[in-house]
């Protein structure tokens, strides 16, 4: 009789994570899409409320309604993340992937300022939330363009790794250079506050803050300026041409059900990442 009727109840379990999984992971459906628009209301009231609560004046005043608004949302928040990971066939691949961590760190801070206060103006993170609006309005294009933009970026990671190298080794050398040209005198104190010079030149920021007198050290940060605007395409080069490979083929938005990623082919037919059934 046990196994009978557990055999009943396997069935009825899958079918509810199954309905569980459409409402909070997909956007096709009228209650999927309702529920998907109530939850980013609720993040920008949530947002809206932390930055009130920032403001002196009305804190002083609604600090106690802001606070309780708070937790209502955190609450709400929590519950929705606990089903997330009940309807999905592997909890933790979810918790461990991008949104598992925004969602997670949404209602971390209003925990932690219970020890330690001012803690709670943190959960402005909750915008980062917001990205779910892309699925929402239908606007699948858009999502996948950012999900082939994040692997553009990941396959010229070596690359960009070996260019950052370099900058660091001019700026480095240019520091050097300026701190024994110009000297404490005119502001370079050390190296590594020449280094910071260098810095702010190379990616021409420019605060202006120090700057050299002397007419070599004005040279010197004349071809510091001009390369600085000369190195700015060279990132750019790099992730454009990733880019241009990562656009040739076409991803969907189906989030598996298993583990919840995306980013698949339109033709695929099990996920890539976990080989469950699409």
């Amino acid at each position: 009789m046990k196994r009978l009727k557990d055999s009943r109840e396997a069935p009825a379990r899958a079918h509810w994570r199954k309905v569980l999984h459409e409402v909070i992971f997909e956007a096709d459906t009228p209650v999927g899409k309702g529920f998907d628009v109530l939850l980013i209301v609720c993040i920008l009231a949530s947002v809206v409320a932390v930055m009130l609560d920032s403001i002196g004046a009305v804190q002083s005043d609604y600090g106690s309604l802001l606070y309780g608004i708070e937790w209502l949302f955190t609450i709400i928040f929590t519950v929705e993340y606990l089903l997330r990971l009940m309807c999905v066939g592997r909890p933790l691949k979810y918790a461990i992937s991008f949104y598992g961590v925004v969602d997670l760190l949404a209602i971390i801070p209003t925990y932690v300022s219970l020890f330690l206060p001012g803690s709670q103006y943190l959960l402005v993170i909750r915008i980062l939330r917001i990205l779910r609006i892309f699925r929402i309005l239908k606007l699948f294009h858009y999502l996948g363009e950012a999900q082939l933009l994040m692997k553009a970026l990941r396959a010229s990671s070596r690359k960009i790794t070996v260019f950052i190298y370099t900058v660091m080794t001019l700026v480095v050398i240019f520091g050097s250079l300026m701190y024994v040209i110009e000297g404490g005198t005119n502001g370079f104190t050390s190296i590594p506050r020449s280094i910071y010079w260098a810095i702010v030149t190379l990616t021409t920021v420019g605060y202006g803050d120090i700057s050299p007198q002397t007419v070599l050290g004005q040279t010197l940060a004349s071809l510091v300026m001009i390369l600085g605007y000369a190195i700015i395409a060279v990132p750019t080069g790099i992730v454009t041409v990733e880019m241009s490979r990562a656009f040739s083929r076409n991803v969907s938005t189906q989030a598996c059900p298993e583990c919840s990623a995306e980013g698949h082919d339109t033709d695929a037919r099990h996920c890539k990442f976990c080989g469950a059934v699409l």
